[in-house]
């Protein structure tokens, strides 16, 4: 990227426009798309080199050669003009201050340092790499009903481009020289620095599962497992402080007062956690997969997504914090001096969390807790990207709710809200930003439904697929898993088998920070699931069984009902109830199948008087006996 003709004060006062001056203020110099081209064809000049040149051949061949057009002007070539409403807004938003600007005004381009230059060329680089050149190619990451008018702006926020790039961002730039992540019992660091053998991988699948059982207070049974060698089990600690949670700044101060709602009455004294939350998280904070299956809309299901999305959360901002840490040492290294496998520190792609929830509302409100959490009762305000579009598209309008519908409470705690079930979006998180509708492969979270998913990684022969995303994730979130069972439990398999599979492409990724148990395609076992439901259901247990192989265990809440639910129903007719005999789980449904068969028959046999089922049902009975 050459360097532009400097210009007199007085001239860019009256030629630039705001967002013109607040790039020129940030960056010293101006925007490039803003270049004056002159439309008059340059002559070809001929000029002879002397034969006592001096100079080197890869000089020469440079200047001979036409210039190529780099990543970051191919990007620059797929940008539109903003809206003037947007225009109008990010006018009214923005604050000038003339004395930085006279400032900025003042240092030519000559004094520009190289590294700005060779930051801003990366930045370019980079976002080549995860955008699309063809606005055409990049309909996978384009949620499905939007209009064409609305679908560049995905991609066109280059406002907050540079802020979110953890490649070209420093540690001491975003969290004024706070050094984190040195205690080395981090749970987070003992999790990702574990190191796997080849032959513990190989026993994985014949190991036998080993279990154990614990009764805690609150959760209730808990059955510890792992397929591993080892199995490690703990008990709920009495008192929880947040300083032993490690969590990361600004999480301590903010907590208490996003989750104060929930802290009133007796449960005040216990702490910032309450006592469902308190052992949900201590399991959590262990990076050991969960099943939690009694998490209901009514009575529980705001304590379980307000303590999941702050282990989402402590878990990008430690993972970005490492990243930016590493930049920083690197940084200030000489070339050639220390090991490079001290900065492995990412995985093959950047999105670590995915959160599977099913409607719109839910993705809302997580995006909200998400928000909550890092401003807290701060009176700066962060940096949320593309808020508005965000609010207009995942939000409800109360006048579209018909008035008179009236439906039981577990119905409207579940179906509140704008319950579209086709939905995905990526979001960016730094300490004191948020940038919603980031492309996928520079985002930290995705939030998603199933069928939003299928949509993108789609099926076997298809040629607009892409699944790479999901080879990276590192903490994977489903919540309200009884609700697929409703919508299409195929979905929920399909994205299960995609999950942490080796990329197809390198997506602009630096092979020298990536971890080793990530190249190794071991990602799986690295690998968080928290599950929760409303209920035990073989389909979401075998979910849980055979794709959770997480290296540090499973627990699993195992309670069992006190009282059947088929006592509390009162009808006027007696129930009958015939027990069926099967070999195994696989033969039921056939079992039931032929006994419904043979109540049939035996119902519409010709008689003068009809049997009644209960002669029926004796009938069969002493039929399959003899």
């Amino acid at each position: 990227m050459g360097k532009r003709s400097s210009r007199s004060q007085s001239q860019l006062l009256s030629t630039l426009t705001k967002k013109q001056k607040k790039h020129l203020r940030d960056f010293g110099e101006e925007h490039p798309f803003y270049d004056r081209v002159s439309s008059k064809e340059a002559k070809p000049q001929i000029c002879q080199l002397s034969e006592n040149s001096d100079t080197s051949n890869s000089e020469s061949e440079s200047e001979s050669e036409p210039e190529e057009v780099s990543g970051y002007h191919k990007l620059l070539a797929t940008l539109k003009n903003v809206s003037e409403e947007e225009e109008e807004e990010e006018e009214e938003e923005e604050e000038e201050d003339e004395d930085a600007l006279a400032e900025a005004e003042m240092n030519s381009d000559s004094d520009v340092s190289k590294e700005e230059e060779t930051a801003a060329e990366s930045a370019g680089m980079q976002d080549s790499n995860v955008l699309p050149a063809d606005p055409k190619e990049k309909d996978w990451d384009e949620p499905p009903g939007t209009s064409q008018q609305e679908s560049p702006e995905e991609f066109t926020d280059t406002k907050h481009e540079s802020l979110f790039s953890l490649e070209t961002n420093f540690l001491e730039e975003e969290s004024g020289g706070h050094c984190p992540l040195k205690a080395s019992q981090d749970p987070f660091l003992q999790h990702v620095n574990k190191e796997l053998k080849e032959r513990e991988i190989q026993a994985v699948a014949t190991n036998p599962k080993t279990t154990q059982e614990l009764k805690w207070p609150t959760l209730g049974q808990l059955v510890f497992s792992s397929k591993f060698q080892k199995l490690e089990t703990f008990k709920p600690p009495k008192d929880l402080d947040l300083k032993a949670l490690y969590l990361q700044k600004p999480l301590e101060s903010t907590w208490t007062k996003t989750n104060s709602q929930f802290l009133s009455g007796p449960q005040k004294s216990s702490g910032p956690f309450t006592p469902l939350q308190k052992e949900l998280f201590v399991v959590m904070n262990s990076y050991r997969d969960l099943f939690y299956p009694e998490r209901t809309a009514l009575k529980n299901g705001e304590e379980v997504r307000q303590v999941y999305c702050l282990h989402a959360i402590n878990h990008v901002l430690k993972a970005n914090a490492q990243v930016l840490a590493n930049n920083s040492r690197r940084r200030g290294q000489k070339p050639g001096v220390g090991d490079d496998d001290d900065f492995r520190d990412q995985g093959l792609t950047r999105p670590k969390v995915l959160i599977v929830v099913p409607f719109r509302e839910a993705a809302l409100r997580v995006v909200q807790l998400f928000i909550s959490l890092l401003e807290g009762d701060s009176k700066k305000k962060i940096i949320v990207s593309n808020k508005k579009r965000f609010n207009g598209e995942y939000g409800s309008d109360p006048e579209e709710r018909p008035p008179n519908l009236k439906r039981p409470e577990d119905y409207e705690a579940v179906f509140v809200g704008n319950i579209d079930d086709h939905f995905r979006i990526g979001v960016a998180i730094l300490q004191r930003s948020i940038r919603l509708y980031a492309p996928f492969y520079s985002s930290d979270i995705l939030i998603a439904s199933p069928l939003g998913l299928r949509t993108i990684i789609g099926a076997d022969g298809e040629k607009k697929r892409d699944f790479d995303f999901l080879s990276s994730i590192e903490l994977l979130i489903i919540d309200q898993a009884d609700i697929y069972l409703m919508q299409n439990w195929e979905h929920v398999l399909h994205l299960m088998n995609h999950m942490n599979l080796l990329p197809l492409d390198s997506h602009g990724v630096d092979f020298s920070r990536v971890r080793m148990w990530s190249l190794n395609n071991w990602s799986k076992y690295y690998r968080q699931t928290l599950l929760f439901g409303a209920l035990q259901d073989a389909q979401i247990n075998s979910v849980f069984n055979k794709y959770c192989v997480n290296v540090q265990g499973q627990v699993a809440v195992r309670n069992v009902p006190l009282t059947g639910s088929i006592s509390h129903v009162l009808v006027q007719l007696p129930h009958v109830f015939q027990r069926m005999e099967a070999d195994n789980l696989a033969s039921v449904i056939d079992a039931r199948f032929c006994l419904s068969i043979e109540m049939q028959s035996c119902l519409t046999r010709s008689s003068t008087s009809p049997p009644t089922l209960t002669l029926c049902v004796s009938e069969i009975t002493s039929r399959r006996r003899t």
